[in-house]
């Protein structure tokens, strides 16, 4: 067998890695910066159900085939990751502009995500494998989507929505928590860290990391809230 044939596996800040952070801050910077010339618009609206069309286009046939019997797999098919459940909420954030939605799409997507982004437990061939392009494409565009609800659509985070925030991702970890114990599985990483390297390494050990993850995650969510929060004349 050639060397040529060979799959590449992905390998963390290897030159595809660049690649898609180039792409991702290229795609936030261009959101950003036109955001204000459609806020409160008819296209703004349009351009929601358009991104939260491509949301469902491109995750769900991916969901389906994760399920099928030659592809399934109990510890990684099933959508229980807070990646599975950014793209549903940001699907629904876009497409209905609902608060509660948009709580979890804003706090998911510019913490978690950009997380995930950043120390990728991807175990797995280069491009263009299913595996990379579902990864990568989950989550670049759920972060997307966060940074067009707030700066195209004109949603700001309110301490309600950082308190409703808070409690679904706590009771979503305790339910991980006791479903991994039953299934052997480990969603959310929160019966052990993960095998590639993370910033849960610098937290400790189970399960103190639970602990240190949750105040560090709640003092970034509030760091998100704040500026939005202590002045409403604030204009993006």
């Amino acid at each position: 067998m050639s060397p040529l044939s060979v799959e590449r596996s992905f390998a963390a800040y290897g030159a595809s890695h660049w690649l898609v952070l180039g792409v991702l801050a290229a795609g936030v910077l261009a959101l950003a910066r036109f955001g204000g010339h459609y806020r409160g618009t008819s296209t703004v609206r349009t351009a929601g159900r358009v991104f939260a069309a491509v949301l469902v286009a491109f995750h769900l046939p991916i969901l389906v085939y994760d399920l099928t019997p030659a592809r399934f797999d109990v510890e990684h098919s099933l959508p229980f990751q807070i990646s599975d459940l950014s793209w549903m909420a940001a699907a629904w954030a876009l497409w209905t502009q609902q608060r509660w939605a948009y709580a979890l799409t804003y706090y998911w997507g510019l913490t978690l995500v950009p997380q995930a982004l950043l120390t990728p437990a991807l175990d797995g061939p280069e491009a263009p494998s299913i595996d990379f392009i579902s990864f990568w494409g989950q989550h670049l565009l759920v972060l997307w989507a966060a940074v067009f609800l707030t700066w195209w659509v004109g949603l700001r985070p309110t301490w309600r929505d950082f308190a409703f925030a808070a409690v679904v991702t706590v009771t979503w970890g305790l339910a991980m928590l006791a479903f991994n114990a039953v299934a052997g599985t480990n969603y959310l990483f929160v019966s052990r860290r993960p095998d590639n390297p993370s910033l849960l390494d610098l937290m400790g050990e189970w399960p103190w990391y639970l602990g240190v993850e949750l105040v560090v995650g709640l003092a970034a969510w509030a760091l998100l809230t704040w500026p939005w929060t202590r002045s409403r004349t604030v204009v993006a």
